[in-house]
């Protein structure tokens, strides 16, 4: 395989081809696909490689959508594609004693959408196809070198594979981002570590019709040494997944349906009547992080930058959240519309989450796992303070939903800076249609001075204005955070503030 340019180097000299503005992104995963589509359609080649021949539906693991990532899938024009496909919950249980009443979000998605991870990928696919990115499928990392000007990929192709003997096994790119899950290839190629422990040994997944329906979407609980949670695919097949305290045994050990649904019983009570299970088998759930998320040209993102336990359904949903910080980034240093330093934001930006994550999920997996006494104690004691604390219950909800999170913003910025904006409504829409197509957003008022540069911004700039007789003008970035805001600013400070934000006209 030689999927390269046929420039020469900086020097002018023949061998290694320039990177131009090529991107590769490793893993076709959620993640890796929205990264991918976001590149593509702000105009930037990129090639999407991956180890697998195609992906399959049984490898799907997240079975939740939160309310911050379909806010990303709504500015991607997807959401109410994936609405449509799955169901919705409004009400959370945790710890059969605190209900959490998700209608009270501020957001448009005051719910929790219940879909199975290959429909969310489905989806991303073929926005990424539309798009212009190239599949390089049955394709595997076996290592990297970066230069100055960009990275040489070094892949194995898997004989009879498209484009298998066709060449040198490299391909060149100015960025490579591993979003190729826990075992991540990339990551191993930088030398990054990736600290961390294994949480939860044994866990296993069957996917099994059931006799009686269970009462809730979401069927999820834990008594004494045994946990289970059942939701469902919407093909009259269900996920279970279940673990028991004390059996500890290796993830290729013999996997049989009494088994799951013995853990089910002691958990739930009874099985449901499992049968014709299509799919069963065991692994085990680590809470890790790597120390950065980039080295040089080398970016992470998704379970290649973090893994964390299953509870609160928030991995694949800070993976997502992930690429969408990250995807605008690189395209506008690519697109030259803004300096390299720009990337180093994905760090102090995206860090900061995936460590907040890693302890909100181990602390779910921890209190429903009680079984001492001090310990259930301590349980019974924070779900009755958040049933009654408001505050402390709004802050829980907005980390499992992802809404709550803000990014750092420069001292003496205007304190919605940094802040995710909800999804307003303008005089002509609202704003995460605005956002469609990658490009900020920036909101004024009726009288707002008048703005010469606009139009040679238009590619990377919407404008629009508020609804209501507000009178901050604010600037959105592609992601949806604010980039920059001020109450009744001059026409030379916003000329100014799009500049250092969006790039020269």
């Amino acid at each position: 395989m030689n999927v390269t340019s046929d420039q020469t180097d900086k020097n002018g000299t023949p061998g290694t081809p320039a990177a131009s503005r090529e991107v590769i992104v490793v893993g076709a995963g959620p993640t890796g696909l929205l990264l991918a589509g976001d590149l593509a359609t702000a105009g930037i080649p990129v090639t999407l490689v991956e180890k697998r021949p195609h992906r399959t539906s049984n490898l799907s693991r997240a079975f939740v959508l939160h309310a911050r990532t379909l806010e990303q899938l709504d500015a991607r024009g997807l959401a109410d594609e994936l609405e449509s496909k799955g169901r919705k919950l409004d009400r959370l249980r945790l710890f059969s004693r605190l209900t959490v009443d998700l209608t009270t979000l501020p957001s448009r998605f005051n719910h929790l959408l219940v879909l199975p991870q290959y429909e969310v990928e489905r989806a991303l696919e073929r926005r990424a196809v539309e798009a212009g990115v190239r599949f390089a499928y049955e394709t595997e990392v076996t290592g990297l070198v970066q230069d100055a000007d960009g990275v040489t990929l070094r892949v194995r192709t898997a004989a009879g594979a498209e484009g298998a003997g066709r060449g040198p096994d490299e391909l060149r790119a100015a960025y490579v981002v591993g979003t190729d899950g826990m075992r991540s290839a990339v990551r191993e190629a930088v030398g990054l570590p990736f600290p961390g422990r294994s949480a939860i040994r044994s866990v296993v997944l069957a996917d099994v019709r059931l006799a009686e329906e269970p009462e809730t979407l979401l069927t999820v609980n834990a008594v004494g040494d045994a946990f289970a949670f059942l939701a469902p695919f919407g093909d009259g097949y269900y996920r279970v997944i279940g673990w028991d305290r004390r059996r500890n045994v290796a993830d290729d050990a013999p996997l049989d349906l009494d088994e799951v649904k013995e853990i089910t019983r002691l958990a739930l009570g009874r099985d449901y009547g499992m049968h014709d299970a299509r799919w069963m088998s065991r692994f085990h759930s680590d809470e890790r992080q790597a120390p950065a998320y980039r080295v040089g040209r080398v970016f992470l993102a998704g379970d290649a930058a973090h893994v964390h336990t299953p509870a609160g359904g928030q991995g694949m949903n800070t993976g997502l959240q992930d690429a969408a910080n990250l995807s605008w980034k690189l395209a506008a240093t690519l697109n030259g519309h803004a300096h390299a330093d720009l990337l180093d934001t994905y760090q102090s930006e995206r860090h900061p989450v995936g460590k907040s994550v890693l302890r909100s999920s181990g602390g779910l997996v921890r209190l429903a796992m009680a079984n001492r006494p001090w310990t259930l104690t301590a349980r019974t004691l924070l779900t009755t303070f958040l049933d009654h604390a408001r505050p402390a219950r709004t802050r829980m909800i907005g980390q499992i939903t992802g809404i709550g999170y803000s990014y750092p913003s420069p001292r003496g910025a205007h304190p919605l800076v940094g802040k995710r904006v909800p999804d307003v409504t303008l005089r002509d829409g609202r704003l995460y249609e605005a956002l469609r197509g990658g490009r900020f957003v920036l909101i004024t008022p009726p009288d707002a001075p008048a703005l010469p540069a606009l139009d040679t911004r238009k590619d990377r700039l919407t404008v629009a204005g508020w609804a209501s007789d507000r009178r901050t003008t604010l600037l959105i970035r592609p992601d949806g955070y604010a980039a920059w805001a001020a109450e009744e600013p001059t026409a030379e400070e916003t000329e100014a503030a799009l500049a250092a934000t969006v790039g020269q006209g």
